[in-house]
Order: C-alpha cells, then sequence, then structure tokens
C-alpha cells in the first residue's frame, strides 16, 4: 500500500526549533555540522537489524527499513547540494520527491545490510564535504525548484534536522550520545 506523501514545506526547521524531535537550528554550530552528520549514522545498523525491519507500523507510516533508505539518500543528495552551492552561483537545485524515491528505488525491499554500509558511507561522504567547506563559503546560495532558498548554513540545519528527525522515527534519540 502507498503512503500518503508529505507535503509539507519543512524549510521552517532553519529558523525554528521542531517540536517533535527538540532539533534547534540556532543550536547548530558550524565547526560541529560534519560531526553530526558523521554521529547520525549511530545505532542504524541496530535498527536495520530488527527482525521487523521491512513492516509498516501502520498504513500511513514508513517502516524502519524505507527510513533507513531515506536517510541513506538524504546523505547523498545534500552532498550534492552543498557541493554545487560551492561551485555554481546562485545553485539551482534538481527537484528530488522523497516519496517518488521511495517507491521508484523500491525501499521496501531493499537489503538491509547493503543500506547499512551505504549509510555509513554516505555519511562518511557528506561529512567529509562539510568539513571542506572553507570558512568564507558559508553564506554560498541554492534554491529549490520551489524557490525556497538556502545557503551554506541553512543548508547544514536543515539536512542535520532531517538525519536527527527520522532517528526519532524509528525510535531512536534524535542525537547520538
Amino acid at each position: 500500500m502507498g503512503i500518503t506523501p508529505d507535503t509539507k514545506d519543512w524549510t521552517w526547521v532553519t529558523t525554528r526549533r521542531c517540536e517533535f524531535c527538540g532539533f534547534d537550528p540556532a543550536a547548530v554550530e558550524r565547526s560541529e555540522v560534519a560531526d553530526r552528520i558523521a554521529a547520525s549514522t549511530s545505532s542504524w545498523r541496530d535498527v536495520l537489524a530488527r527482525s521487523d525491519v521491512a513492516t509498516r507500523p501502520n498504513d500511513h507510516t514508513w517502516s524502519a527499513l524505507e527510513y533507513a533508505c531515506h536517510v541513506r539518500d538524504v546523505h547523498t543528495v545534500m552532498r550534492e547540494r552543498l557541493e554545487l552551492m560551492l561551485a555554481v552561483q546562485p545553485a539551482e537545485f534538481a527537484n528530488w520527491d522523497q516519496d517518488e524515491a521511495a517507491v521508484d528505488e523500491r525501499y521496501g525491499d531493499q537489503d538491509p545490510g547493503v543500506v547499512a554500509d551505504q549509510i555509513d558511507a554516505n555519511a562518511a561522504a557528506f561529512a567529509a564535504a562539510y568539513r571542506a567547506v572553507p570558512d568564507g563559503q558559508w553564506t554560498r546560495e541554492g534554491l529549490r525548484g520551489n524557490g525556497a532558498a538556502f545557503t551554506v548554513d541553512t543548508l547544514a540545519a536543515y539536512a542535520v534536522h532531517d538525519l536527527e528527525h527520522h532517528r526519532v522515527d524509528v525510535g531512536l534519540p534524535a542525537r547520538s550520545e
């Protein structure tokens, strides 16, 4: 059964606290971004080892496996956006429909062990990309197709929120201990 697509505009998380997961964009320090990206992978292997990893808890919520695939892809999409922002001004992001990706890539049918390896690799690459951002580049801009504007700074907050929020979705603490 298909899940109703999420049509919320989550860009608000770059300016205010998320009541669901506790993420506060004001608490995201540039010096911590790469470490928070890398730490977001903590315990995903445990989640992906669950016997019910591919089972949806209800008809409107992804399974833990589907969330894991989404997180894996968030690392890649956001890294690509960051790299584009550092290369082109203003950068224009290709549309990425997360719900379409879940269906097209058959998230619920993927191998959990492979997904765990991919999360680790993609997070390491994304964290490395943020570690390499030069001091004077954090205000560079990127635009989504819907007109939402980001800087390298706000993209960091947006991405870190997504990565930490989905930990809560699968029963983990938002931030690794």
